[in-house]
């Protein structure tokens, strides 16, 4: 199923403020809300989605790359699909619950911005950047990819949490497990109270009283994985994809980091892109561009055979619909433009410069005014 347009999902214009996003993405978090909606498995999808949308909006350089590429700028690469499908609901409200002021309590007390989580601290793996090279065919059609790359995954003996067996860890006493102390303060204005990250515990609601042996207390591990990428066609040299959750594991079980893969067109030794259009270079002999003749141009998953009339000149671009690359958003195919030049002989033998003196006075082989004007009107602009 294609996704929705981001800005269509949250209700906002292309054009709108980071400020008229928060506020649009907090009214739709509030109206699918899993707990104002129990069972509602509907609600639960439009929510995900809502998250989905925020997390690129939300950030100015993934809302370009989207703006420019389309869903393939920010999830392209992901075979899953990218986005909030493989993350809990406690995963995105411990990433965004922020916009609801760290509780979501005055919402009727729901559970996942405030009430269960409290203001504990998740931890987020860094993100991790790869370059792919993509050769002009591999963009035509895209492409199935395994990269192998090291990283930190969760701990294979702790499985993660840092711990060594289920008595490893304990609620913090300071913060009671919230990842908050609270401090009241008597001021001239009455009493104010201020919250701030547990110190103890680092936010975390728990510490740990036996670490792992094997990732030292740490929860992850440096190692080597082989991740599977699908990459889009119509990608341009210098996009960046992104595959959620593919990045760096977090300490004690947190969120992933993404995976950033940066996309290197190799080039071809023949056809020279121009977005979604490619242009090839042919060069002809006087006599198959004065007599015309049927020549063969390279594509990208071949050969085309192209017909030259007699007379073609030199200047002519003959297209080739459909004959380029595709559009990322998938809104239609390019074209290849068969750029027309003609060789002039730089030697000539004795019997050659004789042939060609015979025809020098010929009346075909006298230039044509109307043509030499039109190609005068073509260039006129350049000196205008």
């Amino acid at each position: 199923m294609a996704k929705r347009d981001y800005y269509e999902v949250l209700g906002v214009s292309k054009n709108a403020s980071a400020d008229e996003i928060k506020k649009a993405y907090r009214k739709k978090a509030i109206q699918y809300h899993p707990d104002k909606n129990p069972g509602d498995k509907e609600a639960e999808e439009k929510f995900k989605e809502a998250a989905e949308a925020y997390d690129v909006l939300s950030d100015p350089q993934k809302r370009q790359r989207y703006d420019q590429f389309g869903h393939a700028g920010v999830g392209g690469a992901s075979s899953a699909g990218g986005g909030f499908g493989g993350m809990s609901m406690d995963d995105i409200f411990s990433q965004f619950g922020d916009i609801f002021g760290g509780h979501f309590g005055g919402f009727g007390g729901f559970g996942g911005f405030g009430g269960s989580r409290g203001g504990r601290r998740v931890n987020r793996g860094s993100d991790l950047r790869v370059k792919v090279k993509m050769s002009l065919k591999d963009i035509a059609t895209g492409v199935d990819k395994k990269i192998k790359v090291k990283k930190y995954v969760p701990c294979s003996h702790c499985h993660g949490t840092g711990a060594d067996g289920d008595s490893g860890t304990k609620t913090c006493d300071t913060c009671r497990g919230t990842g908050v102390v609270t401090r009241v303060a008597n001021t001239i204005l009455g009493q104010m109270q201020t919250q701030s990250t547990c110190p103890t515990c680092g936010g975390e609601g728990k510490v740990i009283v036996k670490k792992c042996p094997e990732c030292n207390g740490e929860g992850i591990v440096r190692d080597e994985a082989i991740i599977s990428l699908h990459i889009p066609a119509g990608v341009a040299d210098g996009m960046q994809l992104s595959v959620s959750g593919q990045g760096n594991a977090a300490r004690h079980g947190g969120i992933n980091g993404d995976l950033l893969v940066l996309i290197e067109e190799e080039q071809h030794p023949e056809l020279i892109r121009d977005e979604n259009d490619l242009i090839y270079n042919l060069l002809l002999s006087f006599p198959q561009a004065a007599l015309g003749c049927q020549v063969e141009v390279p594509t990208v998953d071949g050969k085309a055979k192209v017909k030259i009339e007699p007379g073609t000149q030199p200047g002519k671009v003959l297209r080739l619909r459909n004959k380029g690359l595709p559009s990322v958003n998938g809104y239609g195919t390019g074209d290849l433009l068969v750029n027309v030049s003609v060789y002039v002989p730089e030697k000539l033998s004795e019997k050659e410069r004789k042939l060609i003196s015979e025809l020098m006075d010929a009346e075909s082989f006298q230039p044509n005014v109307s043509l030499k004007e039109k190609i005068f009107s073509k260039f006129r602009h350049l000196f205008d």
